[in-house]
């Protein structure tokens, strides 16, 4: 991880009364939390609120993601924005193009923890580049570890909010994301099948959540079970008419 050079000191195109403006100074806002606790939801709120107030913005995902879709950042419950898929966020000024990105005043960041070059990244684009950088991700992985290099980014940040879920065992506040299966690699992309939001109680207790997690799948596959015997049923008595 790099470390940004301090901007403070004025250079003679800065001092007072020079004919070139100040150079607009850049922000950085960080959303974390569990899975399934609203972080792209949030993300969105944000940037189409900054694109309503008549900023420029442009979205990003890394290209590790294509749950939803390739082009665009898609939350849990189907709401889409168009994006740029990258592996990494270097890239994204090239891409974009130089006069694109000169116009840009707000750069969303979804899923930021699968990004290595994250923290230069946000770095040069608010300190050097006068960017408003919006970012959203898990701060800890399913073993409550540090995801990527998302935390390094808080000491750089102007707000951080973390979010919570809703425990899918109990109901209370979920802190944690629990993972179902019994893969050991930190990176393994995936929504409800693979994962879900639990408190710290029933993280602790991992057996009781599986077990729950045994229970409502196969509460899933006898209700579809049903439900396919039924239309099956159906479509007979219509023949038979």
């Amino acid at each position: 991880m790099a470390s940004c050079k301090s901007s403070i000191a004025l250079n003679s195109t800065d001092r007072v009364g020079s004919s070139h403006p100040p150079r607009v100074s850049g922000e950085i806002h960080v959303i974390i939390g569990p899975m399934f606790a609203g972080k792209t939801t949030s993300l969105l709120r944000r940037i189409r609120s900054e694109r309503n107030n008549g900023r420029n913005v442009a979205m990003i995902k890394s290209s590790k993601d294509t749950r939803y879709a390739i082009d665009s950042v898609v939350t849990h419950d189907g709401v889409k924005f168009p994006c740029w898929a990258l592996p990494d966020l270097t890239s994204f000024r090239h891409n974009v193009g130089e006069d694109a990105y000169e116009k840009l005043d707000v750069i969303g960041i979804d899923e930021a923890q699968f990004f290595e070059d994250l923290y230069d990244f946000c770095c040069n684009a608010a300190d050097n580049d006068g960017k408003t950088v919006i970012l959203s991700g898990l701060d800890g992985d399913y073993l409550r570890r540090s995801f990527g290099s998302l935390l390094d980014i808080i000491p750089l940040a102007d707000t951080v909010t973390k979010l919570t879920a809703r425990c899918e065992v109990c109901g209370k506040k979920a802190f944690f994301t629990f993972r179902k299966t019994a893969a050991t690699q930190t990176e393994l992309i995936g929504g409800a099948d693979l994962y879900m939001p639990v408190c710290r109680p029933h993280y602790v207790n991992g057996q009781t959540v599986v077990e729950t997690s045994r229970i409502v799948l196969e509460s899933t596959n006898i209700v579809h079970h049903q439900t396919t015997q039924l239309s099956c049923l159906e479509a007979a008595v219509l023949q038979s008419q």
